[in-house]
C-alpha cells in the first residue's frame, strides 16, 4: 500500500511540473495571452492609422480646397496672380570664445 502511495504521489508532482512549467503550461498560456494583448493594442493604434488616412483620401477626394490647402502647405505651391513672403527669422549669433554677450573681458 505504501509504494502505491508513492507512486500516485510522483505521479502527482510530475503533473503538477507538467501543468506548470511543461509545454503548454500555465507560463506558457499567460506569456501567450500577454503578446495576444499587446498585439491588439497594435492592431488597435493601426485601425486607428487607417481610419485617418482613409478620411484623409476621402477629404482630398472631395473637396478642392482640401488639395489646394495640401499643395499650399507641403508644397509650398501659390497661385498665378499672388505673391510669395517668406519670414526668415534672423540668424543666431553663437558665442564662440565661451563668453557671455555683453561681458567687456
Amino acid at each position: 500500500m505504501r509504494i502505491v502511495t508513492l507512486i500516485l504521489l510522483v505521479v502527482l508532482i510530475l503533473l503538477q511540473f507538467k501543468l506548470w512549467l511543461g509545454e503548454g503550461g500555465f507560463r506558457e498560456v499567460t506569456r501567450l495571452q500577454q503578446r495576444v494583448e499587446t498585439q491588439r493594442q497594435k492592431n488597435d493604434e493601426l485601425l486607428h492609422r487607417n481610419a485617418r488616412l482613409q478620411a484623409e483620401v476621402e477629404d482630398l477626394r472631395e473637396r478642392l480646397d482640401a488639395v489646394e490647402e495640401r499643395a499650399r502647405n507641403e508644397l509650398g505651391l501659390i497661385k498665378p496672380a499672388e505673391e510669395f513672403y517668406q519670414v526668415v527669422p534672423p540668424p543666431v549669433e553663437s558665442n564662440q570664445s565661451g563668453k557671455a554677450k555683453g561681458d567687456g573681458a
